[in-house]
């Protein structure tokens, strides 16, 4: 059998990564901590509404960048002004709905109805709309896109 999950390298913080993540994204879990003799946690895995996520304790040397993140799809405004403030906390916000938690990870917090507003013919007013963002705004980029 194949399968394939998402592994991240932390210095020191995986189980304390793991217990934010899944209190953050709905449907989430740690599935299982692999504890060095000391009793501090080495490999987490945890399941990320649905997505297999392992993350070790590996040391330092290996910092995160933007050039990979955990994309997090949502149903409408409300979820992402929950998740966006819950991931913020400590982080950083960053351009068309980006963010770095407080732990260095990159993330996307995306409303489901985005792509849909990034096609057809609105799709320039709308993306034009987004880049003047960091969360993303629903309305303003509706509106934008009704307005072209």
């Amino acid at each position: 059998m194949t399968s394939v999950n998402t592994f991240l390298w932390y210095d020191n913080d995986a189980e304390a990564a793991a217990e934010f993540y899944t209190e953050a994204v709905p449907g989430s879990r740690i599935t299982g901590i692999t504890r060095n003799p000391d009793g501090s946690a080495f490999i987490v895995t945890l399941d990320l509404a649905g997505h297999a996520v392992t993350m070790m304790n590996g040391g330092p040397g290996h910092p995160f960048t933007d050039a990979a993140s955990i994309q997090v799809v949502v149903d409408g405004q409300d979820e992402v002004d929950r998740l966006w403030t819950t991931l913020t906390e400590g982080g950083e916000p960053g351009p068309c709905g980006w963010l770095t938690d407080r732990y260095g990870l990159s993330w996307q917090v995306v409303p489901a109805e985005l792509p849909e507003l990034l096609s057809g013919d609105h799709a320039a007013a709308a993306a034009a709309a987004l880049r003047t963002m960091s969360k993303i705004d629903l309305s303003a980029i509706r509106a934008a896109a009704a307005a072209r």
